[in-house]
């Protein structure tokens, strides 16, 4: 047995960690604060594109400030192609993942200090770049940690995905907390420093992870490593030439974003579905795969819609005041995420006792449209309220709408994408559910450009009944869906 077999096993043994390895504490950490700086700075970012100068902000147009913000979320998730690729093939998962934390700090760093359009543009691009990197190899490295086998598998996932959501809740409660009290950079600097909290314990435990973690698992030749770095300097050069001769801008960067992630996700179809590696079967359900990838896109249009749209409704609509204190705007995300840490034991407990009886993953999908249309829907009743006027519960149930859609799709998604890839693409797979979200968190933005104060039912009705049309089709193709999947479900 080889020093490295033994140390992976030695490391897969451990139990110090409420009976899982140790080095889990280390990436649930770092999980935890990048997701506390991610979320942290979201929630405030389109306010600060959107609010006077005079307030602390940039002063941008509403439209175009709910676009940046889905163009962003679009490019983190694009960039996870980026991540994926360069710890296959150059780097190894932990050597990304590391440095990629350390890029995140830096572009909230940029927020925080550099004033202006040169530190959103500088911040936005750092923290997109890092945040790819580290979500394209946290998972994986998770996995590094058990044998496909174990036991413990599932439960030391769903410790790494309380942490996503325990940052998702943090983050924005306090970034949105100083941006009014103090000012907009004070909620970005938070940010840097959960970021660096989360490096300083992760550093604790690098050393730590399995062997393979460290090492590409499929080297690139360095015959071709050129090829790379002349592919990185065109790819550079042409986003500066299409920036520059305003052929890109930002008022049309969100459709760009959702283009280039929409053309990469075909692109993937295309070559499992043609490769010769890739059998009768697999054809079969990389083809039943693709309606599953457009109701991906349609409901995270919608529902990171949290971010832009409903992020201007708690400014503009929400009455905000409990008890005579005035709740910070961007406290609005931090409802679904409560609710996801309220519900996903629930709705994992239902799908548990249900075993085979429960509903298929075309099913719950096409039901998660239907939900979330409901959930904009909801929204009608006080299109005419008047400012700050609709009641604080009612968007609050609203949200578990939402969030009982979110659960319906989002949770399930990435266990059916690895069920249903060929055997020699399972992380291409993986890469195209990421790219679904890409696509929809950048429509998101296309979307929250046509959003109105001053005349909102025609948004709600039009976006959440047309969501419910689409869902209710997404039901009506699952039996020809099963039927391609040839016994997934």
């Amino acid at each position: 047995m080889s020093s490295s077999t033994s140390t992976t096993e030695a490391i897969r043994s451990d139990t110090r960690f409420f009976g899982h390895p140790l080095p889990l504490m280390q990436l649930f950490s770092l999980e935890l604060w990048e997701r506390f700086s991610y979320y942290g700075m979201n929630g405030i970012l389109a306010l600060y594109l959107y609010f006077s100068v005079t307030d602390g902000g940039m002063g941008m147009e509403q439209g175009t400030a709910v676009g940046i913000v889905g163009a962003y979320g679009g490019a983190v998730f694009l960039a996870t192609i980026l991540g994926a690729w360069i710890a296959d093939r150059l780097a190894g998962a932990e050597k990304v993942l590391f440095y990629s934390a350390i890029i995140i700090m830096i572009g909230h760093i940029c927020l925080a200090l550099i004033p202006g359009f040169g530190g959103v543009a500088a911040g936005l691009i750092l923290v997109a770049l890092g945040s790819g990197g580290l979500k394209a190899n946290a998972s994986a490295l998770v996995g590094e940690l058990y044998e496909e086998k174990d036991p413990r598998r599932d439960a030391g996932f769903t410790i790494f995905y309380m942490g996503v959501n325990i940052g998702a809740l943090l983050g924005p409660l306090l970034t949105g907390l100083l941006q009014k009290n103090i000012g907009f950079h004070y909620g970005f600097g938070a940010a840097a420093v959960g970021m660096a909290l989360g490096l300083i314990i992760y550093v604790t435990g690098r050393k730590s992870l399995p062997p393979e973690a460290h090492v590409a698992v499929n080297p690139l030749p360095k015959t071709k490593l050129y090829l790379f770095i002349v592919a990185i300097v065109v790819v550079v050069l042409l986003a500066v030439i299409l920036w520059m001769t305003k052929i890109v801008n930002a008022d049309n960067l969100d459709w760009w974003i959702a283009g280039i992630s929409a053309g990469a996700a075909a692109c993937y179809f295309i070559v499992m579905h043609n490769s010769p590696q890739t059998n009768s079967d697999e054809r079969s359900r990389v083809l039943a795969y693709i309606p599953f990838f457009l109701t991906v896109v349609v409901f995270w249009s919608m529902y990171q819609q949290i971010f832009g749209v409903l992020t201007i409704y708690s400014d503009t609509q929400l009455n905000r005041s409990i008890f005579g204190w005035e709740m910070p705007i961007n406290w609005i995300q931090l409802i679904p995420a409560f609710f996801v840490i309220v519900f996903a034991p629930l709705f994992a407990t239902m799908w548990m006792k249900l075993g085979p009886k429960q509903i298929s993953t075309p099913v719950k999908a096409g039901l998660s449209l239907v939900l979330i249309g409901i959930g904009f829907l909801m929204f009608l009743p006080f299109s005419e309220a008047g400012p700050n006027a609709t009641p604080l519960l009612w968007v609050c149930l609203t949200l578990a709408v939402f969030v009982f859609g979110e659960l319906l799709i989002s949770p399930v998604g990435l266990s059916f994408s690895t069920k249903v890839a060929p055997k020699v693409f399972q992380s291409q797979m993986i890469a195209v559910f990421f790219l679904a979200s890409g696509v929809g968190t950048a429509l998101s933005g296309v979307l929250g450009g046509y959003f109105d104060t001053a005349n909102q039912a025609p948004y709600w009705l039009s976006v959440g009944g047309t969501t419910i049309v689409l869902g209710l089709l997404a039901l009506t193709l699952t039996k020809p869906m099963l039927k391609l999947l040839r016994g997934i479900r």
